[in-house]
């Protein structure tokens, strides 16, 4: 039967060819697609691992500051003092730019006996940090008022860090970067958290403990409110900073809020990459099935001849149906050559099983839309009767 179908494959070669390409191409696109899904997906499955709910940031662009690093310290902490005497204020913690969801970021790199990691998502944070986002230790500690004689710069890592760092071993206690001017020892190693949104990727994260240099930029703060608080606090928290603050750009916005705009950004490409394959999709189901009612009109005699001699109607159908499905298996044989290539190469630096997951995703939609494509004109030349067939050829 398969050399059949070969035979009357190789026979229509030019035809096919084209058929083929098109349902090539649609594989490709439908596996960037699967790709995308999967990848986020399997993002978004993971824990955010802080919480956002109460949190509010505040923006303050300052034109002139405390010179000294005294006066410096008191402004902060009278500010600080000031906000969480509000009663609707449980934490409030002074950070840099790279705030949850916010479109800025800071990356750092590490050295520990000759390991190098770069990319490394750097926070500089106060100590109520982990308080406002209840971050979750996993093990050591946080900052504390203990490390202002340390000689080591204190930070804390996530997990995601520390098994690139140490593997198995123990991190609280190493110190870093040590062929350095300003040497790190790690204090403590925090749950990975996911601040860029639902979407992102787990990546590695460190924070450090803000001192009086840090004071001299930093223009974010996040506080933690009590539950029910609403729009009127808001209008007397912004008059309180704005006291304090004079000639200061105050900006108040809820990381609820920034959060789905940081999704939003993120389904963009999403949407784009499915309304394209839709479009192709739609063409090579189109195309698909008008070949093979084109087929069906030309092999009018043929079908009624094998009607004639005995043929039930159940083969002709299943005959138009293996072709298609023949195609699209030739098509994906070449297709799934070159998706394969991308967990060999590990291109995009994304997990291989992401890739495998794609592949099977989109080998099993071509089938199926050929399927359905073949399944109707197979059935309408199931219907055509002998006699008919054999007049008006």
């Amino acid at each position: 039967m398969f050399t059949h179908l070969f035979k009357l494959i190789w026979n229509k070669k030019k035809q096919n060819f084209m058929l083929m390409l098109e349902i090539l191409v649609s594989f490709l696109v439908i596996f960037a697609v699967f790709t995308m899904l999967v990848y986020y997906y399997k993002n978004y499955r993971k824990p955010m691992n802080f919480e956002y709910d109460q949190v509010w940031s505040i923006g303050f662009k300052m034109q002139d500051r405390p010179q000294s690093n005294d006066s410096l310290y008191v402004f902060f902490e009278a500010l600080k003092n000031q906000v969480k005497s509000m009663p609707e204020v449980e934490q409030l913690s002074f950070s840099g730019h790279n705030i949850p969801f916010s479109m800025s970021t800071s990356q750092n790199s590490l050295d520990y006996e000759g390991r190098h990691v770069r990319s490394i998502h750097d926070y500089t944070v106060s100590d109520d940090h982990a308080k406002v986002l209840k971050l979750s230790l996993v093990s050591g500690r946080w900052f504390s008022k203990e490390d202002d004689a340390s000689r080591y710069q204190p930070i804390v890592i996530s997990e995601f860090l520390k098994d690139k760092l140490f593997g198995t071993g123990e991190a609280v206690g190493q110190v870093l970067d040590k062929e350095s001017d300003h040497p790190r020892r790690i204090v403590g190693v925090v749950k990975d958290i996911k601040d860029h949104g639902d979407y992102q990727a787990i990546e590695s994260a460190m924070f450090r403990r803000a001192d009086t240099n840090a004071l001299r930029w930093m223009e974010q703060a996040l506080i933690r409110v009590k539950p029910g608080t609403g729009v009127a606090f808001e209008g007397r928290l912004y008059k309180a900073l704005a006291s304090h603050l004079t000639n200061a750009t105050i900006e108040i916005e809820h990381l609820t809020n920034k959060r789905q705009a940081k999704n939003s950004m993120t389904l963009v490409p999403i949407i784009i990459m499915m309304v394209v394959a839709g479009f192709l999709v739609i063409n090579v189901a189109l195309g698909l099935f008008g070949v093979l009612w084109y087929n069906i009109n030309r092999r009018k005699a043929e079908i009624g001849l094998r009607r004639a001699i005995g043929a039930p109607a159940g083969s002709i159908s299943r005959q138009l149906v293996s072709e298609a499905m023949v195609l699209a298996t030739l098509a994906l044989i070449v297709g799934c050559f070159f998706a394969v290539q991308f967990p060999l190469l590990n291109v995009f630096d994304l997990p291989a099983s992401v890739y495998i997951y794609a592949i099977v995703l989109a080998v099993l939609f071509v089938y199926l839309l050929v399927i359905i494509c073949s399944l109707y004109p197979g059935k309408q030349a199931a219907a055509i009767y002998p006699a008919v067939a054999l007049h008006e050829d």
